[in-house]
């Protein structure tokens, strides 16, 4: 297993994001319920259970997402890898929600958006790696 990375621009350089099969909803959802297959994340909320689900097992009024895995064993402790990555899709006015795993950080983003998310933080990895 490779160690975490720490440092802001080693992490961005090597954050090779990948754009993942499927498409996901953030949903609340009901205690008394079973969760989905393939559930991809979890948070207790004050307002409920929040999880990240296929789109087939959500509402229909739910958005869809689609996840852009930064492929780079970040750190926990690591300053600025999200920071940068939300800030450079909010500067091309698209919505980042951002998750963090113990390996990668995940990137949802709306599905119409999701080419154009990928090719900007390709993009900001190879500046970077300059």
């Amino acid at each position: 297993m490779m160690k975490p990375v720490f440092e802001t621009n080693a992490m961005i350089a090597g954050m090779r994001p990948e754009l993942q099969p499927g498409v996901f909803a953030f949903v609340i959802w009901p205690p008394q319920k079973d969760w989905p297959e393939n559930t991809r994340a979890s948070y207790v909320e004050t307002e409920g259970l929040s999880l990240i689900v296929p789109i087939e097992t959500a509402p229909t009024d739910a958005v869809g997402m689609r996840c852009i895995t930064l492929q780079v064993h970040s750190s926990q402790e690591g300053v600025g890898l999200t920071a940068s990555v939300s800030a450079v899709l909010a500067q091309n006015n698209i919505p980042a929600n951002m998750v963090a795993g113990y390996h990668h950080d995940h990137v949802y983003v709306p599905c119409d958006m999701a080419e154009e998310a990928l090719a900007i933080l390709i993009k900001l990895q190879h500046e970077v790696k300059k």
